[in-house]
């Protein structure tokens, strides 16, 4: 702590050096911040309200439109599902698709989802999403596979 109890050589009212650490101050301070900690966190997880539409399944027998995808391959290979394309012409085949699959909504209002090639250079990528967004397809998602 903070006392000297033994003494050798030095006079009679030579204390000598204490090189021992005093923690007792380190530990107030750690006692401290954690009931400050201990009383702050809970009024830290306070909840958040959100407004989520509820999570209802279709009814049975109901079939749930397929997702149309753009499949990228690494050799710059585009296909819209199973259809193969090109970049210079993704937009017209794109909504040509749409347009068969749900002729009630513009295609440029329906989702359109991506996936690539593990391989695939960003460039291409880019230049896909650009073709899509030049062309005013905006609700473009993209389509992640776990490993």
């Amino acid at each position: 702590m903070g006392a000297k109890l033994g003494g050798g050589g030095g006079g009679k009212f030579d204390l000598g050096q204490n090189s021992d650490i005093n923690v007792t101050p380190f530990v107030d301070v750690m006692l401290v911040l954690l009931i400050i900690f201990m009383v702050a966190i809970p009024a830290a997880t306070v909840s958040i309200k959100l407004d989520l539409p509820p999570a209802i399944p279709p009814p049975p027998g109901t079939k749930v439109k397929e997702p149309i995808l753009i499949n990228i391959q690494e050799g710059g290979g585009l296909f819209i599902g199973d259809q193969p394309t090109k970049l210079a012409t993704l937009a017209g085949d794109l909504s040509t698709i749409l347009t068969k699959d749900d002729p009630t909504l513009p295609p440029t209002e329906q989702r359109v989802y991506i996936r690539a090639d593990r391989t695939v250079r960003y460039g291409d990528f880019m230049a896909v999403m650009n073709d899509l967004q030049g062309n005013g397809f905006y609700q473009v998602a993209l389509i992640n596979e776990d490993i």
